[in-house]
Formats: structure tokens, C-alpha cells, sequence
């Protein structure tokens, strides 16, 4: 079969050549198309669930949100492990499935299982999923803040952050949230404005009031009503109640209790109301100086890179619509490590491939011969590429690092390294420069000497990263993408080596073939001879101490000098000596 495939090269060489051609640009669209990542996303299929739980302790929390939503969520498909935390303000449960599992059909039945528990939960509780994104998801972050010097600032640093997380919330994560591959958009540091009403309970208390009096009658005035609607003649009166109050002043005025005065008593008699902000448990700087930081999450399978590009170009967007005074600050891009990463490859892979020839030319000896071989090198990368877009492994620093130039060639050495012999040979032999025809047979003859064993040596090598393949979990997701980077090299330059080699050889081998013992060689013979001096030195103090001879007749030993060829010639010289006295 080999042998077969390596007539076929020959014999169909401009249609070796245009596949080769064919390989080069469907590698370079596939290079376009690769998705790129600083190093692999190890986060397996999980589900996150997310409760926020009000002024209750750490274990209130668990035995009244943790332990009702875990029994809930107990036995669903292809959950794997189940871990959960509860802490102040928090019940979270996380569910790790199977790797082969779908995270929406994952979602799914974790969604149908929150609402048959809804009803074993303290009142007001709702469990919510998080985004579906991953651990290497955060693929932009940005702070919000006022310009040095802005005049439309407000005084103080609280009302600033204030405006600030509304800025946010409210024009910058809605714009975000449509960008192609964002999961989600978070915020960190800021306030949370709120119109607080602050109860005196000394007047609540003269009143004859209860804080949750004065609280219902706020709750009672937050929402309008519908009316109905009238029919008048041949018109139709919509009716409703507005009551929605909107502003501190508003509230201010909402009368809560009628005595036997004018006037009725008011929230402003019973209770301080301002323009204030929510608990927070949490905050985050800039440069020392609080700020207000957004963070952009990657839908889980999304190619990281390109989705922070186009982040950035909607943050450019974004930004004419916000204040003048009000910039967006960008504090990490993920595409700026990716093309770090991808840099840092891409030289050693080229400092690789540049090493690889030097070498190739001084142990060959040919520079024709090394750059046939040389071309191995980038087509078996485009190969391995294209079958990564193929199989959708991205390019980062596990796959694309782990690719060795020195396996790549190694077919492709032993190819031609034996073509270059075997015509360098049948020149000798002839005298003269080989025809076309002989040329050509002579490149089937040294291919086919070497095609099995450099075919099934190859094939061990891949073989060795086969276990690889077996490993699950972490690891799996870690290596994975080396090993199969790794093998679709090896089959390119497998392919390459009992295809193309054998077809550039019958092209460019032409003229005067001297064979590949020239640089290589001279070197090769050179470190023997220095071998070969310490060898012959002892042979000669081993036999001087049993009695031999250690010269023969004028003949003196310089070991040094002669070597091993020395002895062996006096040897020999000898042994002649001995047979005629014998005769």
C-alpha cells in the first residue's frame, strides 16, 4: 500500500503539487477562522444557582434556603457533584454535570426542579440561574468615572459614585448585553441610590404608630391603578389612579394618619426622607480612588477573543452616548493577552522553524534537499490548524506550544535524506548526470527502501500521545487539546512526507547529486577519529602489560595519530609475520 502511494506521488506529480497548493489556502482560511484563547477554559458543565437571602445568619441560611433547594435538586441527570455555601445575604448551590451534557437542556432541568421548590422557601425568595458562562469568561473589564476637572460633576464622591452605577445599569450594561457572545454584564463599587425614609420613633411612638403602619401606607403609594374605561357618546374615557410617588418631596407629603386635626398627619412629621443608598457589601478602586468597575462575561463556547473585540468596538459607540463629563476607562482586554500569548508562540515556533533548517542544511549537506524537507514544516502546521477549526480546539498556548518541528520532519528527513543517497549513488555509478527517466525511478527505488519503517515510526510516535486522549475531567480538558494538536501534525506531515516529499524531490533534484556526507559527513568522520585515539591507547597499555608486541620492525606506534586503523594494520602486519615462520 505505501509502495503504491509512493509510485502514485511520482508518477502524479503536478497533482501532488496542486494538493499541496489546495492545503496551503484552505490552512490559511482556517487560520483566519481558528478560534484563539490565551490557554484552554478547564471549566466543566456546570449550574449555578443563586439565592439572595436578607438578614438572616449563616445557618438560618442553610437550613431554611440550602437544605430545602439541595433535597430539591437531588437526582437530577447527569449531575456529577453537588456543592453548596451559605453564607450572610447568600445561598448558593452549584451543580457539576457530565461533559457530554448539553448546559441548556442542563439549565432546563435544573429550572423544573427550582419551581416545585419554590414553595418550601421563606416567603420573597426567588432562586435565580447565573449566567451561563465559565471561569475564563470575564473577558473585559472597565471602570465608569467623571473626567479630571468635569463641571457637571456632582460635590460629593458618594452622590458621584451614585450617578455613576445609574450610568451603568441603565445606558452602558442594556447596550452590552447586545453585543454577539456577552453572557451577561456585572458591576462592582458604586451605590445603589434609594429614596430612604428614616422612622423617628419618638414620634411614632407619641403618634400611636408602628414602623410597619408607616411602611404600609409608602408600600400603598408606589404603584398606579387602571379604572376601567367609560363610554361617553362616542368616546371612551380611560380611568386610573395615579399614585406612583416619585420623588422625596412626594413621599414627604403622603398623609398616614387623620385625627381630629385640619390637617392630616404626614410622613414628614413621622420620619426623615432623603435621597440615600442600599447596603453594600462590597466595593472596588481605581487607581487608589473608588470607582464604579463593569465587567464583561463571555457566553460559555464563545471564541474570546473575538468577542472582546467586539466589546471594545461597542464601548467606543457607548461612549458617545453617555455625558460629556463621564468617560469608560478600559482596564483589561482579553484580546491584548491573547495576542501576547499568540506572539510568544508564534516566535518560538518561527526561531523552531528557522533552527530546524540550519540544521537540516549542515547534516544534509544539499540546500536543495533541506528546503524540500523544509517545506514539511509549515504545511504540516496549516494541516493540524485546519483540522483544530475542524474539530473546534482552539489555538493557545497547550495546543499551538506543543507542536515540535523536530517530529514533524522526521518522515520527511528519512525520505529524503536516502532519495539524495540513492541518486547520489547511481550518479557515481554512471558517471554522468541521470536522465529524467532514470531520475525518476531512482526516487521510487530510495522512497520505497525507507516508506514502512518511517511509516510505522511515525505512527509510534503518534500513538505515544493516545493515552493521553483517555484522561477525563480537568486534566482531560488541560491536555486534550495538545494531544490531538500534536497528532494532526503528525498525520500532515505523514501524508506530506509519502506524498509530497517524494514528488518535490523528482522536481528539484536535477544536475549533480554529490549525496549528503558533506558537512554532516566530515563532521560525523571527524568525531570517530577523535574516538577512535583514546580507544587505541588503551588497547596498546593493555597489551604491553601482557607481554605483546607493540611495534613491528621500524614501525613506530604513534596511536594519536593512526588510531585504531594503526593497530589493526601492525596487527595484521604481524599475524603475515607469524604464518611464513610457520611455513
Amino acid at each position: 500500500m505505501i509502495d503504491k502511494i509512493l509510485e502514485f506521488a511520482v508518477r502524479q506529480r503536478v497533482l501532488v503539487l496542486m494538493g499541496a497548493l489546495a492545503l496551503l489556502l484552505v490552512g490559511l482560511w482556517s487560520a483566519n477562522k481558528l478560534p484563539m484563547d490565551a490557554i484552554p477554559d478547564i471549566t466543566g458543565v456546570q449550574v449555578q444557582v443563586n439565592i439572595t437571602v436578607p438578614a438572616l445568619a449563616p445557618d438560618e441560611v442553610e437550613k431554611l434556603v440550602t437544605v430545602p433547594l439541595e433535597m430539591a435538586l437531588g437526582g437530577v441527570a447527569g449531575v456529577t457533584e453537588m456543592r453548596s455555601l451559605s453564607r450572610f445575604g447568600l445561598s448558593q448551590i452549584i451543580l457539576q454535570f457530565t461533559d457530554k451534557t448539553d448546559v441548556y437542556r442542563a439549565r432546563q432541568l435544573v429550572t423544573e426542579r427550582l419551581q416545585s421548590a419554590t414553595d418550601s422557601l421563606p416567603p420573597g425568595l426567588t432562586p435565580k440561574l447565573n449566567p451561563i458562562t465559565t471561569g475564563l469568561g470575564e473577558v473585559f473589564y472597565y471602570s465608569v468615572d467623571y473626567s479630571s476637572g468635569a463641571a457637571h460633576a456632582p460635590a460629593t464622591r458618594e452622590a458621584q459614585l451614585m450617578e455613576l452605577w445609574q450610568i451603568q445599569e441603565y445606558i452602558i450594561k442594556p447596550q452590552l448585553r447586545t453585543v454577539a457572545g456577552v453572557a451577561e454584564v456585572n458591576a462592582y463599587g458604586g451605590y445603589v441610590k434609594q429614596i430612604v425614609v428614616q422612622p423617628k420613633i419618638d414620634k411614632l411612638r407619641d403618634a400611636g404608630l408602628t414602623v410597619n403602619d408607616l411602611a404600609r401606607v409608602v408600600g400603598e403609594n408606589v404603584e398606579n391603578t387602571g379604572g376601567g374605561i367609560v363610554n361617553s357618546g362616542n368616546e371612551q374615557l380611560v380611568i386610573r389612579g395615579v399614585g406612583r410617588v416619585v420623588s422625596p418631596q412626594e413621599i414627604s407629603e403622603l398623609p398616614v394618619k387623620f385625627a381630629a386635626g385640619v390637617m392630616p398627619m404626614r410622613v414628614k412629621d413621622l420620619a426623615e426622607v432623603q435621597i440615600g443608598h442600599a447596603f453594600r457589601t462590597g466595593a472596588a478602586t481605581d487607581s487608589g480612588h473608588e470607582a464604579v468597575i463593569g465587567v464583561a462575561l463571555m457566553l460559555m463556547g464563545e471564541n474570546s477573543h473575538a468577542v472582546a473585540e467586539r466589546v471594545m468596538h461597542k464601548m467606543a459607540e457607548i461612549q458617545k452616548l453617555l455625558p460629556a463629563d463621564v468617560v469608560i476607562k478600559p482596564q483589561y482586554n482579553r484580546k491584548d493577552l491573547v495576542h501576547r500569548t499568540i506572539h510568544t508562540v508564534a516566535t518560538n515556533l518561527f526561531e523552531g522553524a528557522l533552527l530546524v533548517v540550519a540544521v537540516l542544511l549542515f547534516l544534509l549537506g544539499n540546500w536543495r534537499a533541506a528546503l524540500i524537507v523544509a517545506t514539511a514544516i509549515p504545511l504540516a502546521f496549516l494541516f493540524a490548524i485546519t483540522g483544530m477549526t475542524r474539530f473546534g480546539i482552539s489555538g493557545n498556548l497547550m495546543s499551538l506550544g506543543a507542536i515540535d518541528f523536530g517530529l514533524i520532519i522526521d518522515g520527511a528527513v528519512v525520505i529524503v535524506e536516502n532519495v539524495v543517497r540513492q541518486l547520489g549513488l547511481k550518479q557515481h555509478q554512471l558517471r554522468r548526470a541521470l536522465t529524467t527517466e532514470e531520475r525518476l525511478h531512482t526516487v521510487v527505488v530510495g522512497s520505497k527502501q525507507v516508506g514502512t519503517p518511517m511509516f510505522f515510526g511515525v505512527l509510534i510516535i503518534a500513538i505515544v500521545y493516545l493515552p493521553i486522549l483517555a484522561l477525563s475531567g480537568v486534566e482531560g480538558k488541560m491536555f486534550h487539546p495538545m494531544a490531538l494538536t500534536v497528532m494532526l501534525a503528525l498525520g500532515g506531515s505523514l501524508v506530506l512526507a509519502l506524498t509530497l516529499m517524494p514528488a518535490l524531490c523528482s522536481f528539484l533534484l536535477r544536475g549533480r547529486i554529490s549525496g549528503t556526507r558533506q558537512l554532516g559527513g566530515a563532521v560525523l568522520q571527524a568525531s570517530l577519529r577523535a574516538d577512535a585515539a583514546p580507544l587505541a591507547a588503551v588497547a596498546m597499555a593493555r597489551r604491553a602489560r601482557s607481554g605483546g608486541a607493540v611495534c613491528v620492525g621500524n614501525h613506530n606506534l604513534q596511536p594519536a595519530r593512526r588510531g585504531l586503523y594503526s593497530q589493526a594494520r601492525r596487527r595484521r602486519i604481524h599475524n603475515d609475520g607469524l604464518s611464513r615462520c610457520q611455513h
